[in-house]
């Protein structure tokens, strides 16, 4: 049986950038030269978390540290306040890309999630 081969993360973020596309296609010409950037920035945050979250998982949240010869003690991982930080900015520009699309789509897209599930 053949292992299914690894994407690269330049590979992993161009898809996700096509299917953001895809939810925005029907955006005038004007709002969708708008939202491209943020599409763009989007799908790299989006692969981004996705590998923190993964190294998170694996490693853990917090992470030991040495302040002189006999002070021990954990903090927050550098990765799980990237992390944090970057969840944030990513559900910012979310936000403003749905709120680019029309209330009427908006409505007809979230009944075909529903119904997807």
């Amino acid at each position: 049986m053949a292992t299914k081969k690894e994407k690269t993360k330049e590979q992993r973020i161009k898809t996700e950038k096509t299917r953001l596309k895809g939810i925005f296609k029907d955006l005038d010409e004007n709002k969708r030269k708008l939202v491209t950037p943020l599409i763009e920035k989007a799908a790299f945050m989006s692969i981004e978390l996705d590998d923190l979250q993964a190294k998170l998982e694996k490693e853990g949240w917090t992470s030991e540290y040495q302040n002189g010869q006999n002070q021990w003690g954990t903090k927050k991982s550098p990765e799980a306040e990237t992390y944090i930080a970057l969840s944030k900015n990513y559900a910012a520009v979310i936000k403003q890309l749905t709120e680019l699309v029309p209330a009427a789509k908006r409505k007809t897209s979230r009944l075909a999630a529903l119904r997807e599930e």
